[in-house]
């Protein structure tokens, strides 16, 4: 009976063995069959071809329009091409309305404003997209002895009603009244906000940013408007009302004399061609404002 008891011992402790055996075989086969299979896996995430790259942009964008947008354009066209070496972008500063008619004709992809859109141009299907604020800086020869204007004394000088500078603080010089040509941006928002469409007395009518700056350096008695940026050491720019004229006064709203900086498209940008839209996405970037600040504009928010 004992030899039975242990021979029925035995052959259990056998079969617990040999299920143990299987178990682990099973076991091994498993783990190695993962192992195969995670191998694999990784084997054809090895093999298949990496996920196509950023198509890089080539081509061209034309820009064309307003002289006082010349230093944003092609500081936006310089940085824009670094960035993405096969686009080519050329800007002609031919003045705002000029820039609105090239677009509006198919000959440029962007006309550049420094100015709202007339009602005219929209409907034509000219679409406004504001880019940045300006300030429009009232420069005078750096003599001058005038360091502060009213809106109303501004007005008067523009209209022919005041013609010496002796008549607002300064000394006895004839104003030489200097503007730009009709169809300028810069000539239409400033006669717009202080209400003088038609109604000025220019002595000299010029056709650029640049011509201004330098008639008011080269003539004692000239007075003139010109975009903030194009500031520098030849002119004065006078306050207004007792604001600077600077970006900081311009984003409270202390100074009055401001104007938005418009990139047109015929059309909503969303429907332009990819190197527009390229384009846009660059300038509303953070990128792009922190380079229109850098050449003394406001950008939008």
């Amino acid at each position: 009976m004992r030899k039975i008891a242990v021979f029925a011992i035995t052959a259990v402790l056998a079969l617990t063995l040999a299920a143990c055996g299987n178990q682990a075989q099973a076991s091994e086969s498993s783990a190695s069959s993962a192992k195969e299979s995670s191998a694999t896996v990784e084997s054809k995430k090895e093999s298949a071809p990496a996920s196509e790259a950023a198509k890089e942009l080539s081509g061209k964008i034309t820009l064309a329009g307003s002289t006082s947008m010349e230093k944003l354009a092609n500081a936006v066209a310089e940085s824009f091409m670094e960035e993405n070496n096969g686009v080519s972008v050329t800007a002609e500063f031919t003045g705002s309305s000029a820039g609105i008619e090239s677009l509006l004709a198919g000959s440029v992809d962007i006309g550049n404003a420094s100015r709202e859109l007339k009602e005219s141009e929209i409907s034509a299907g000219a679409v406004e997209n504001v880019v940045a604020i300006d300030g429009i800086a009232i420069v005078v020869h750096p003599d001058n002895a005038t360091a502060d204007l009213t809106k109303e004394n501004l007005t008067a000088i523009y209209k022919g009603e005041i013609t010496n500078w002796s008549e607002v603080g300064g000394k006895d010089d004839p104003i030489v009244v200097v503007g730009r040509e009709a169809g300028s941006g810069t000539r239409g928002a400033f006669e717009e906000i202080l209400d003088v469409e038609d109604a000025c007395k220019y002595a000299l009518e010029l056709d650029s940013t640049g011509t201004v700056v330098a008639k008011v350096a080269s003539t004692s008695g000239a007075i003139g408007y010109v975009s903030l940026d194009m500031v520098d050491e030849t002119v004065k720019a006078v306050k207004l009302n007792g604001v600077e004229a600077t970006a900081e006064k311009i984003k409270a709203g202390d100074y009055f004399l401001s104007r938005p900086f418009v990139m047109a498209t015929s059309g909503e940008v969303t429907e332009q061609n990819e190197l527009v839209q390229a384009l846009f996405a660059y300038i509303y970037s953070d990128a792009g404002s922190q380079l229109i600040e850098s050449v003394g504009l406001i950008a939008t928010e």
